[in-house]
């Protein structure tokens, strides 16, 4: 087997531990976990096999196919994007997958082939996926084994009216849905506190390192470190330039290492001349633009760092979002293929 340049060092104690922080967060409500976009990036067999050992019972995935791939480990998933024609054939036999319906026609879809349980998303003002609320209440869901009754919060990581009127329509839907449960709050949402967590609260961000509010701002461990491999350490001259475009100069000599790391990794062009990496406890800055599968840093305050050794990139995700430009969840989702996954 050939090993990538490229490692994704994944800590799953920290992982666990997120998990315990927002179950715990969670008061009475069980805490389930999405691990939608294949774990956000980390591998959703993994996470699921972790957490699932951590005493977590149900999952949350986007898609059919996520789901099939975690079929065979016995736990509780839940299809979040519903069911289309070309979904009933897998989903009317899965034992435990179940479609979170969305739209009066899905409603429907899933009563015609005699569907068993399944899960409901209702729009209480997001306006992307969900039934009405009028539509609970005036009996579209009588008949149906609901396990679940869902909505999604809009503005769950600021204090806005929005999150307290969200709450309160899903909170008028109690008993009229046959639901065994309910649930609102995603990551974010759990910070909110208990009056938002009813049943069930459903995490994504967080559980990989995501600071979404402030109230996570101590607990959360970061889950996702990057590292990359030097192709090359060199000596540029003061008044030499470095990569693309010649958008950094060298104001003195300067020793740079060459990264095996480039935008088609998910280190986008956002970091040029802002990022970092640290090796032997020392930062040493992004230099120039980064390209599609090189970056260069300034490796002067490291002098033993030669080619083939390895190098953590900084990448914290609340400090690299503010740093970028880009969302949390775009900064981990984005974290490419070429990467091996390597759990601790």
């Amino acid at each position: 087997m050939i090993i990538s340049p490229l490692r994704l060092r994944l800590d799953g104690d920290a992982l666990v531990s997120n998990w315990r922080t927002l179950a715990a967060m969670s008061g009475g409500a069980a805490c389930g976990a999405a691990v939608k976009a294949n774990g956000y990036g980390l591998g959703a067999r993994e996470v699921v096999q972790r957490l699932a050992g951590a005493g977590c019972r149900d999952f949350f995935v986007a898609t059919w196919r996520e789901a099939a791939g975690l079929a065979d480990l016995g736990v509780s998933v839940s299809v979040l994007h519903g069911l289309r024609e070309e979904d009933l054939p897998v989903a009317v036999g899965a034992a435990t997958i179940r479609p979170v319906l969305n739209t009066v026609q899905q409603v429907q879809r899933w009563r015609d082939a005699g569907g068993r349980a399944c899960d409901v998303m209702v729009d209480t003002g997001m306006n992307r996926l969900g039934i009405a609320p009028e539509d609970v209440s005036t009996g579209l869901l009588d008949g149906l084994e609901v396990e679940t009754l869902m909505s999604h919060l809009a503005s769950a990581d600021e204090d806005v009216p929005l999150n307290r009127l969200q709450r309160d329509r899903f909170a008028a839907l109690a008993g009229k849905s046959g639901a065994r449960r309910m649930s609102l709050a995603n990551s974010a949402g759990i910070g909110l506190g208990q009056g938002y967590a009813f049943d069930l609260t459903r995490p994504g961000i967080a559980l990989y390192g995501g600071i979404p509010a402030r109230a996570f701002a101590g607990p959360i461990r970061q889950v996702v470190t990057p590292e990359v491999q030097v192709l090359q350490r060199r000596r540029v001259a003061a008044g030499q330039s470095v990569g693309y475009n010649a958008t950094w100069t060298a104001a003195a000599d300067t020793e740079v290492a060459i990264l095996n790391l480039g935008y088609a990794d998910g280190y986008l062009r956002c970091f040029s001349d802002k990022g970092s990496a640290i090796a032997s406890g020392f930062r040493m800055p992004v230099i120039g633009r980064v390209s599609m599968d090189l970056t260069a840093i300034d490796a002067s305050a490291v002098p033993d760092l030669a080619e083939g050794d390895w190098v953590a990139i900084d990448y914290a995700l609340p400090e690299a979002a503010v740093l970028s430009g880009m969302s949390q969840y775009e900064l981990l989702t984005a974290l490419g293929a070429r990467y091996d996954r390597m759990w601790y």
